[in-house]
């Protein structure tokens, strides 16, 4: 999984973490776009407007194996190093 920020400087928008995630947001629901792989530099699932997304997201990155420790991801673990 990547983060944000990992997201905004690929687009080559360093330090635009947060228009990532309005992206996300606004992009239309389809299996082509991992989404829930995204999460914040803490390692967490970023809070949303509708509250019952986080669970969703938490629940779709559990069945793929990813593991929660008091609400965070292990990023050396499941974080993404493929610059």
């Amino acid at each position: 999984m990547a983060t944000y920020g990992q997201i905004a400087i690929l687009a080559g928008h360093r330090g635009h973490a947060r228009q990532v995630g309005y992206a996300l947001a606004a992009a239309p629901d389809t299996p082509d776009l991992p989404w829930h792989r995204v999460i914040n530099a803490r390692g967490e699932v970023s809070p949303r407007a509708r509250s019952e997304a986080v669970g969703y997201q938490q629940s779709l990155l559990q069945e793929e194996g990813v593991e929660f420790v008091k609400g965070r991801v292990d990023l050396g673990r499941y974080g993404w190093e493929g610059w």
